[in-house]
């Protein structure tokens, strides 16, 4: 088994728009499903919050800490690396 990747550490380089966008289909989620709801951010200025999915995706970049991780991309698919059990449906 290969292991090519590219870490990304998007807390100190945060993505784009179209890339979480991206990211996003390639889960098959909807933006507030890859928010961490644990995270005081997400407590302090979003838990009551009824975002459009744009908005959401604006509060992740902003916020990059929002965003579920770790999230590996491979091709036309991605997941979120918890449980680490998890990874092994990319392979």
């Amino acid at each position: 088994m290969e292991n090519n990747y590219e870490v990304i550490e998007y807390l100190k380089t945060p993505l784009k728009f179209e890339e979480l966008k991206i990211i996003l289909k390639k889960l098959n989620l909807k933006p507030v499903d890859l928010i961490r709801k644990s995270e005081n951010i997400f407590k302090e200025k979003y838990k009551d919050k009824k975002l459009t999915e744009e908005q959401w995706i604006e509060a992740m970049i902003i916020n990059p800490a929002l965003i579920e991780r770790p999230i590996l991309v491979k091709g036309d698919m991605a997941i979120i690396g918890r449980p680490p059990e998890n990874i092994k449906t990319l392979y």
